[in-house]
């Protein structure tokens, strides 16, 4: 039986659940500040660390489609609570590492706790908050995305500073503890279907996912999310490196100043784009695809500068306007995708596009490590540079990949 979401009680939902993505960012961007204490401390090559930065976004890659299918069908506060539980205490495992093997096996550890939690928080978030207000909702729960990444990036090597690295994790780690007791306190589940038709019963696992992956504009924009993440991947794992060695920047400074100018431009256009998007769909169909599109059209150009600019100035100038691009391109990646999907497959396409923007994107902090690993410590930042900015061609892929799937939208009626 559905029931009518409380006002009240759908804006603490998102305050606690914007808390939740918050640190889930955090502690996925905390290591990359960290990494040149680590290639210190243990003598790790960049393709080693690029290994480690990448063992995260695989595992959570290959959990996301079962992540997904459970957000549709099992209790949501149960899978955002065990999962930030999980996650948490596996970065205060990540404390104890020392071996190699040790990194990998404990990031990959947190990439599973942590890839139970978007389809689940956007599907509850989405059942709390009605036509009216989902779409504020949804926007302002983006913006953790990026306070987490600079929060990690910053605190993480204030902390590693002043206490060690070790002690970064656990603070982080601890954190997150802390949350999940207030989550089993405060959390609350919501069944709502604001179809007002009888809900049709649950699809099987291969069933669900064989149907989705039947349609030409979801794999599509998949590919185009695996595209531009693998671009996302690469700063997030590497700005800190290539801002701490180009520019000798502390490691303070180089983990803030990494993360902030983009991460900072992403909050402000990642709201605007939608507004912009939901305006434009009144008169134009596919309007949210066409706006993705020319946001990483512009991307493309920015990157290149990012990995071209001779000075620091420039570089924060082109980072903050890559963030601008960015995040109007993350504003509509899952708006865009539910223009193909009905309400109730909603967090097991979110499952779908993470299997695939994770899977495809880990490989760009890899293949960046690789490109800088083998020869000498002065060639190795001219050759992060240049595939900093060749890593452009991801984004032009990306946009043409989103207009194909905007032919097929219009083409086709609406599943809603």
């Amino acid at each position: 039986m559905s029931r009518i979401p409380n006002n009240r009680e759908k804006w603490i939902v998102l305050a606690l659940l914007w808390w939740v993505c918050l640190l889930n960012y955090a502690d996925r961007q905390a290591i990359s500040s960290l990494f040149p204490l680590l290639e210190r401390d243990f003598g790790f090559s960049k393709a080693q660390l690029g290994l480690i930065g990448s063992a995260f976004m695989w595992v959570y890659a290959a959990s996301a489609p079962l992540a997904g299918y459970a957000g549709d069908r099992l209790n949501r506060k149960g899978l955002i609570l065990g999962g930030c539980l999980f996650w948490s205490l596996m970065t205060a495992v990540t404390g104890w590492c020392g071996k190699l093997w040790q990194f990998v096996g404990a990031r990959s550890l947190i990439g599973l706790g942590e890839s139970v939690y978007f389809p689940a928080a956007a599907s509850l978030l989405s059942d709390h908050h009605g036509p009216h207000t989902r779409s504020t909702a949804l926007s302002f729960h983006q913006s953790a995305v990026y306070v987490g990444t600079i929060a990690g990036g910053w605190i993480g090597a204030v902390i590693a500073e002043h206490y060690g690295w070790r002690w970064a994790f656990y603070a982080f780690g601890g954190a997150g503890i802390l949350l999940s007791v207030i989550l089993l306190l405060r959390l609350r589940e919501m069944h709502h279907d604001d179809s007002g038709r009888p809900a049709e019963p649950p699809k099987a696992f291969l069933h669900t996912f064989a149907g989705l992956i039947s349609r030409p504009g979801i794999l599509l924009l998949a590919a185009a999310f695996a595209c531009a993440n693998g671009v996302s991947a690469i700063f997030l794992i590497w700005a800190p490196t290539f801002l701490f060695e180009k520019f000798h920047l502390g490691l303070v400074a180089a983990g803030f100043s990494a993360v902030a100018a983009i991460q900072v431009a992403c909050a402000v256009s990642a709201p605007l784009s939608g507004l912009l998007a939901d305006s434009l769909s009144l008169k134009v169909r596919g309007a949210r695809m066409l706006v993705q599109a020319a946001a990483l059209l512009l991307g493309a150009l920015c990157v290149v500068l990012v990995g071209a600019a001779p000075t620091l100035p420039l570089l924060i100038g082109a980072m903050l306007c890559f963030g601008l691009c960015k995040g109007a391109y993350d504003g509509g990646i899952f708006a865009s995708v539910f223009e193909f999907v009905p309400p109730r497959e909603r967090a097991s396409t979110v499952g779908l596009m993470n299997l695939c923007g994770w899977g495809g994107g880990a490989l760009g902090p890899l293949l960046v490590g690789l490109v800088s690993t083998g020869v000498s410590e002065g060639a190795q930042m001219g050759r992060m540079s240049a595939a900093i900015s060749w890593s452009s061609l991801a984004y032009l892929v990306a946009a043409g990949l989103i207009l194909a799937a905007l032919r097929i939208y219009r083409a086709e009626p609406s599943p809603h």
